[in-house]
């Protein structure tokens, strides 16, 4: 999932689809049920008092603008953000002008964000 050619390959549906990153996803997917539903049966996790589970469950405009963006961005530069964020502390090139894009998006949305609730 670190490598863009890969990434973009799997999101070529049409084309040369490489369909091995399935497996990592479906890999992923599985690891986390199990573990889970493991780690739920217990009264608190390890290091804090309580679980912090979301409470927001409606699909409204701002998770599908930023699920579209997300996809759009994958798609584009072939790197999501958790093996961008490897990729960099290899020291890709274009892994850290994604790293530094992602940064600068993150900023400009917490800035944007603070702006409208406070009119």
């Amino acid at each position: 999932m670190t490598q863009p050619a890969k990434v973009l390959a799997f999101l070529d549906v049409f084309g040369g689809w490489d369909p091995s990153l399935a497996f990592v996803m479906g890999g992923a997917v599985g690891t986390h049920a199990i573990l889970r539903a493991f780690v739920m049966r217990r009264r608190a996790p390890m290091f804090d008092a309580g679980f912090s589970l979301p409470t927001l469950t409606a699909i409204d405009s701002r998770l599908l603008a930023g699920a579209a963006l997300f996809g759009v961005g994958w798609g584009l530069a072939g790197f999501c953000p958790g093996p961008a964020l490897v990729a960099t502390g290899a020291g890709a090139r274009t892994a850290v002008l994604f790293a530094a894009a992602m940064l600068a998006g993150m900023f400009a949305q917490s800035r944007l964000s603070a702006s409208v609730q406070r009119s």
